[in-house]
């Protein structure tokens, strides 16, 4: 499996007991709804993704805990302390009109409608009242909100936002 054939949901915080449990920190909008996929690719100290079979799972406070068939004890889940958690990009849904994965939109160009490139989509943050786009610049970092005040358009083909921002904000 190829990095770009898969979305990457979380990662793996650590052992959870001591019978193959792990933690699993999930960067989804529903903690859950990792839990509707039988197989999770998980990108190995190597680079290489492999594949485990989900088990059992379930909310906790801070993290899911998750088993994997494959993992039956501490030690095998403590070594994965750290990997990266996909799902294939071809089993996700198809995202609405004007609504985008987070991961389709970091390494976007931004520009202004003055057509002055900003910087580059590095992250987003979820402020409870809305998503924000982190764009870092040559020389600086600026936070806009991901709300339609200021997002003008985003053209995945161009690999390109337009926003209704300023230099001096």
């Amino acid at each position: 499996m190829r990095d770009a054939d898969l979305v990457v949901m979380g990662f793996v915080r650590g052992a959870f007991g001591v019978r193959g449990w792990v933690k699993v920190q999930a960067d989804t909008e529903n903690t859950d709804s990792l839990f509707d996929y039988p197989q999770w690719w998980l990108k190995q100290k190597n680079g290489e993704w492999k594949a485990f079979t989900f088990e059992d799972g379930a909310i906790q406070p801070k993290a899911l805990v998750v088993k994997f068939e494959e993992v039956d004890d501490r030690d095998v889940a403590e070594a994965m302390r750290g990997m990266q958690v996909a799902i294939p990009r071809e089993l996700l849904p198809k995202p609405p009109a004007d609504e985008y994965y987070w991961i389709d939109l970091i390494g976007l160009e931004v520009v202004n409608r003055e057509n002055i490139v900003l910087g580059k989509v590095t992250d987003l943050m979820e402020t409870g009242a809305n998503d924000v786009l982190v764009v870092r610049g040559e020389t600086d970092e600026r936070l806009i909100p991901f709300v339609s005040d200021y997002i003008v358009d985003v053209d995945l083909a161009a690999k390109r936002i337009t926003v209704d921002w300023g230099l001096d904000y």
